[in-house]
């Protein structure tokens, strides 16, 4: 676990006032910080606040990274409710190890259900397309195996917005979090067994039996079972050497993978020598991604129930043979997967495709070198929440029913989901952190930042502000259709960001591109930049895209 010394005194001494007294004014956190005292990068100024006055009260990243999470589902609604999923990835200092907590929850475990979903297909809206709510058991499972503090401690920002909101769940929600505080208080025992009973609660006790009848009233098939059964598990990262880094990315029941094995192609060529943002530099990275969202349309599933050759679509062998598909002169519009048991670099056409989403950002460091980067999501249209004001998302359609697809629907199967935050390693420590939102751009939108950063040398407030690009050449990962060929977006698609010169957009056309390019930001990200020779942290969001970020050094008194 995190821990730093003398916890059993800090867990005692914290006290973070309701009203937030002293904590970080909103209107003072930009988009971009930096100090040796921990950051925060998110979305809304608020949720910034929130991680940071838990930082500045002397919790750890993960302490920092509920509240923020917290006051995210209260701030960026819309994007992400508190009844919806965040994967986590966490890097323990003490450990110096990363570990991935899995906030994505199932569809329903009675096979009828998923029979009705078979024969009628998945829908994109209303109760039928919700899965087990993720993120509650996730932020109580960061605070129980990484953490330091209680909920109460915890949840103490996002119920200062709820108690001054004016939507009229926010009441309701904030009696929800009141009744887990309860629990935490009442029960007796350690720090982890109070925070296992309050998420008991929730998950097994009153609050499970309320939405239960909530589902059926809305004519869901999640029940009180399904609540009971779903557990936050604790996993290894998937990851891949990149120019003598270590990227860290949650397992293939997320897309992140394929953003491993677009590094691992890309890095048979010297981008750097191509010049930023050339056409060389923009063909080569596109090309490659192409080849991996192939890989993940076609082989991407919940390891729990499918085998995913993750081993072997990262292996050398296997990257030597995709490799030499780019041609450095011709985009391909094709779709190519490959074969990784069989040693054969395609396989045949493929079949499947991905889209937008309601998704924010989450990344934090803490000044003891924990780092958390987190990417919560919740799929609008948002039905109205009950009476415990936890709204659900839509994100069952991440799944489909196509017999024999991985990514089939199956009961508790998790959804192969776009959510993908990212941790970068140099030899045991960490060096960046990514989080974006934008679906299926999430990790082409890491993928330029990471190149921006290892291969370009920029810093965290340049790479977020510099022009991008992003391909559509892919299945929808928000189409949950059989016709995973109906599914796919657009062959060939190349979108750059206004910003690139026109000549290099030229010569992209001239190669086979279908080149549009834009003014608005593609993709949001936020990431972080540790300096190890400094100690210092670097934090930034796009303030295109409305991200924000803080460091607790400007608001130390």
């Amino acid at each position: 676990m995190i821990r730093r010394p003398f916890e059993c005194v800090f867990v005692s001494a914290l006290i973070i006032p309701s009203a937030l007294a002293g904590a970080p004014d909103p209107s003072k956190i930009g988009w971009s910080a930096s100090g040796t005292e921990g950051a925060v990068a998110a979305g809304k100024p608020e949720a910034v606040a929130a991680g940071l006055s838990i930082l500045l009260a002397g919790g750890n990243a993960a302490d920092a990274a509920v509240a923020t999470l917290l006051a995210l589902s209260i701030t960026d609604y819309g994007s992400f409710a508190i009844g919806a999923e965040v994967p986590i990835l966490v890097y323990s200092a003490a450990r110096k190890e990363v570990k991935v907590l899995s906030g994505m929850g199932g569809a329903p475990l009675d096979p009828a259900a998923v029979r009705w979903y078979m024969e009628h297909g998945i829908p994109t809206s209303g109760m039928k397309s919700a899965a087990v709510p993720a993120a509650p058991s996730a932020c109580f499972a960061a605070l129980k195996l990484f953490g330091t503090v209680s909920f109460e401690q915890a949840a103490a920002p996002a119920l200062a917005l709820l108690d001054v909101g004016r939507e009229e769940w926010h009441p309701d929600l904030a009696r929800t979090f009141r009744r887990l505080i309860e629990r935490e208080r009442e029960t007796s025992g350690t720090r982890e067994e109070k925070l296992q009973a309050a998420r008991d609660r929730f998950y097994k006790g009153d609050i499970a039996a309320e939405l239960e009848a909530w589902y059926i009233e809305q004519g869901g098939f999640l029940r009180k079972a399904d609540l009971a059964a779903h557990e936050t598990r604790l996993e290894d990262p998937v990851t891949a050497a990149y120019r003598g880094y270590t990227v860290c990315k949650c397992g293939p029941w997320t897309q992140g993978p394929y953003a491993c094995q677009t590094l691992r192609l890309l890095e048979g060529f010297d981008l750097k020598s191509k010049g930023h943002l050339s056409a060389d530099h923009i063909h080569l990275a596109v090309e490659a991604m192409k080849l991996a969202l192939a890989d993940r349309d076609e082989h991407y599933g919940d390891p729990l129930f499918v085998k995913v050759p993750m081993a072997e679509l990262l292996s050398d062998e296997y990257t030597a043979l995709r490799r030499p598909l780019i041609d450095p002169r011709k985009a391909s519009r094709d779709v190519r997967p490959g074969d990784p048991i069989e040693r054969r670099a395609i396989k045949g056409p493929g079949t499947l495709r991905p889209g937008p989403g309601g998704t924010t950002t989450c990344c934090v460091a803490d000044r003891w070198g924990n780092v958390v980067a987190a990417t919560p999501s919740g799929n609008p249209p948002y039905l109205k929440p009950g009476k415990t004001g936890v709204t659900h998302a839509t994100r069952l359609s991440s799944l489909n029913t196509l017999a024999g697809h991985p990514n089939c629907i199956a009961p508790g199967k998790r959804p192969r989901i776009t959510l993908t935050p990212t941790l970068v390693l140099k030899g045991s420590r960490p060096v960046f952190a990514v989080s974006v939102a934008g679906g299926d751009l999430q990790d082409q939108v890491t993928l330029n930042l990471l190149l921006d950063a290892i291969d370009f040398g920029m810093m965290p407030a340049e790479a977020v502000r510099a022009p991008r690009f992003s391909t559509e050449h892919h299945q929808d990962s928000f189409d949950p259709s059989a016709d995973r060929k109906a599914a796919f977006k657009r062959h060939g698609s190349l979108r750059i960001s206004q910003a690139v010169p026109q000549a290099v957009a030229g010569e992209l056309k001239a190669r086979g591109h279908d080149v549009s390019t834009t003014p608005g930001p593609i993709g949001h990200p936020v990431m972080l930049y540790l300096d190890e020779a400094t100690g210092r942290v670097h934090a930034a969001g796009d303030p295109q895209a409305g991200r924000h970020a803080g460091a607790a050094d400007d608001f130390k008194r």
